[in-house]
């Protein structure tokens, strides 16, 4: 009677455990979507485990950087409002491409005085899913800015309901990678500028660990035909890994003073959770995913660390290398991509800055 009652308590445990970690509020209606959310679980777990493993290693130094430029995309909330405040503490000029400028002005206030701050902020309408407002946001800072020292590529959506964006893309390709594709073609002539010896310009692209579990669907790229919210979501963090791997072959073949890096925040509590189960169990986000303020070490690591100088082409997690996907470790893979993402956007010289 006993065991039966253990072997009851955990398979209700373990019930319990798979419905509230789902990335979907409902469960799932096959063996593909089945599937897919024992995947995420366990990589989620797996990256649970990293993160409390490497907690002590997840740190960086704050330095004050005078005449320095960033542009962050999002930054009116979780960790690109924590990378923000971290950039303004270093003196760096700090230029936020945002949906409401002034809402994510307010955010930045509510955390940074600026009034006693070395750093300027400035913020601008940018929709990165939209690519006409991406290439009228690189046109804003490219007329403030003749360089640019830090790219940080941060806002995304994760698990949202299949919609198609104004251009015609699945919104998280868009809005995750294609999006931040563009942005950095745009504004690559200015990190060029602000690059030199010892000192190299910095791009920084926010993946994830889902981008293990991720697959680049080129006959149908969309999901028209299947698609799943995690399945679209692993695919752009993996895009974003393939662009980073590429894109630091071609900077190194010319030999220029910008790098390229892919960072996992780790599994932090935000509201990029929304349209998943765990919000229905707010007090175990809080008790075992990192703070947004966590979140943001690893990326402005990635961002001004002097350890990761000359280091581009990494995939970083709590301030090391972290584990990669099979296929950015084959250049044919990630040329592949890159290759087929500028067809898309129709860019024939990548870097130029102009469409």
């Amino acid at each position: 009677m006993l065991t039966l009652v253990i072997s009851a308590s955990s398979l209700l445990l373990v019930f319990c455990g798979f419905y509230f970690a789902k990335t979907s509020k409902e469960m799932p209606k096959n063996w593909y979507e089945l599937k897919t959310e024992i995947r995420y679980q366990y990589i989620g777990i797996v990256g649970l485990i990293h993160d409390f493993m490497y907690r002590s290693r997840d740190r960086v130094a704050l330095y004050k950087q005078p005449g320095r430029v960033a542009v962050i995309t999002g930054g009116n909330r979780g960790i690109g409002l924590r990378v923000a405040e971290k950039l303004l503490a270093c003196d760096i000029t700090v230029i936020l491409g945002v949906r409401d400028p002034k809402s994510a002005e307010a955010a930045v206030t509510s955390v940074v005085d600026l009034a006693s701050s070395g750093g300027k902020l400035i913020c601008e309408a940018l929709d990165i899913g939209d690519l006409t407002s991406v290439k009228e946001f690189a046109d804003k800072v490219k007329a403030q800015f003749n360089k640019i020292d830090l790219l940080i590529n941060n806002a995304g959506i994760m698990f949202a309901p299949f919609k198609l964006t104004a251009d015609g893309y699945e919104s998280h390709f868009a809005t995750n990678y294609l999006g931040h594709f563009l942005l950095t073609h745009l504004l690559m002539p200015e990190l060029k500028a602000a690059g030199k010896e010892g000192q190299n310009s910095r791009i920084v692209n926010i993946s994830s660990c889902a981008h293990l579990i991720g697959r680049i669907n080129y006959k149908d790229i969309n999901g028209l035909k299947l698609y799943y919210p995690g399945t679209a979501y692993s695919q752009s963090k993996l895009a974003q890994v393939l662009f980073t791997r590429h894109l630091q072959a071609i900077l190194d073949a010319e030999s220029a003073h910008v790098q390229v890096n892919a960072v996992h925040p780790g599994i932090v509590d935000t509201d990029l959770f929304e349209h998943s189960a765990t919000t229905a169990v707010p007090f175990v986000k809080k008790l075992v995913f990192k703070t947004p303020e966590q979140g943001s070490r690893t990326v402005v690591f990635a961002a001004i660390d002097a350890k990761v100088e000359g280091r581009g082409g990494s995939y970083l997690s709590n301030g090391g290398l972290g584990q990669i996907h099979r296929d950015a470790k084959n250049p044919e893979k990630c040329e592949q991509l890159f290759k087929f993402s500028c067809e898309l956007l129709k860019i024939k010289d990548f870097g130029s800055g102009k469409i």
